[in-house]
């Protein structure tokens, strides 16, 4: 298993400790910087010079593979006392979005696999998903609560458009009335409208849109495959235009990063209708911390030690602190100052209005495998 990271795990870090962690830069529209090795494997992986000038030829394309996951259950409930929700489904596994940030990434070693580069190019779908799902709505035990559509990795990545799954999905928790949420940085989701719109007309549909910069050039490094942030707001616009609630989400906040566009980006997101905001601390679990740190030592040489130090001095030090509560905010003057800046902003721009509880009462479950419908005595 590996043990370690490139930075010290702990403590303030120098300019030239994080110039010691850099990679060569070989794959263009992608956002990891390299392909670690996975916390559960024996060995660790690591180019180097062997003499021999290989190292300098360039990077062959790397190309996304899509693998079918044979799934025994597809709705994941979870106890998190500071998540809203409490059960969720993902379509996909790995996201070709290639978020540098995301913090799903260290879930694909639990297949064997990089939270790297393997995460936004080996990707994994659940085609019996739909069926599962039917048969679970229809368990006489099923209590209904809103379902979070897409929360792990996005369920409107790139490969949606192709297999449709999310609008599958969506079509069979709109037959039954089960309230749905999802969270998206995509404009694909426009495409679903025409589903969500009925649902949030009953009661039944919230989205949240995440937007973590205005800076095209920020965003193509650190989202290179998500919709550009003008392509959000537009999509914003689109869902409040047809009714639907929209929570802007500026997540996550990276400090002396994009920090600085916070009331710009709540300021952006209200004058194209969202009704409500939030926001997430940026989130170092597992092998992310090196991912995120090999990133900002190549695009932002200058900052990294900055926006390191400034992460750890929110999390008692480290890099991340997986307690309730304080995972997202962190702690200390620093990140008090932009809970503060978000409240005050969030408040005069009318974005801290209580997200729309979501109706349970219109649901009907599907017919059981048997053909019995449920009866509700």
């Amino acid at each position: 298993m590996r043990q370690t990271q490139k930075l010290k795990p702990t403590g303030r870090v120098s300019r030239d400790d994080c110039a010691g962690v850099a990679e060569r830069f070989e794959h263009r529209g992608r956002g990891a910087i390299s392909n670690q090795t996975g916390r559960f494997e024996r060995e660790t992986r690591e180019a180097f010079d062997d003499g021999w000038g290989t190292v300098e030829e360039a990077a062959g394309r790397l190309e996304t593979t899509l693998t079918p996951e044979a799934a025994k259950t597809i709705i994941t409930f979870n106890r998190s006392p500071d998540i809203s929700f409490d059960r969720t489904i993902n379509p996909y596994r790995g996201c070709e979005h290639g978020c540098v940030y995301c913090f799903a990434r260290p879930t694909h070693a639990f297949h064997g696999l990089s939270a790297g580069l393997d995460f936004e190019s080996k990707l994994f779908f659940k085609p019996d998903g739909p069926d599962l799902l039917k048969r679970e709505l229809s368990r006489p035990s099923y209590v209904v609560k809103p379902i979070a559509l897409g929360m792990n990795t996005d369920a409107y990545q790139p490969v949606e458009r192709r297999l449709r799954l999310t609008r599958t999905f969506l079509e069979i928790l709109s037959a039954h009335n089960h309230p749905v949420t999802l969270l998206t940085k995509s404009a694909l989701i426009q495409r679903d409208i025409d589903i969500l719109a009925p649902m949030a007309a009953r009661g039944l549909a919230r989205v949240g849109v995440s937007i973590t910069t205005l800076d095209p050039r920020l965003s193509r490094l650190m989202e290179p495959r998500a919709a550009a942030p003008y392509r959000r707001l537009e999509t914003i616009r689109a869902l409040a235009d047809a009714g639907i609630p929209v929570i802007a989400m500026t997540a996550p906040i990276i400090p002396a990063l994009n920090e600085p566009e916070l009331e710009a980006l709540l300021e952006a997101a209200a004058d194209n209708g969202a009704s409500s905001a939030g926001y997430v601390m940026l989130r170092l679990p597992y092998e992310l911390k090196d991912i995120v740190h090999e990133w900002l030592a190549e695009h932002y040489p200058g900052r990294a030690a900055r926006i390191i130090n400034l992460l750890r001095e929110m999390r008692g030090g480290q890099d991340y602190d997986s307690n309730w509560f304080e995972r997202g905010r962190g702690r200390g003057p620093h990140a008090r100052l932009i809970a503060q800046r978000f409240q005050k902003a969030a408040r005069r721009l009318r974005l801290d209005a209580p997200r729309p509880r979501l109706r349970t009462d219109l649901f009907r479950p599907p017919e059981t495998p048997d053909g019995q419908m449920r009866l509700d005595i």
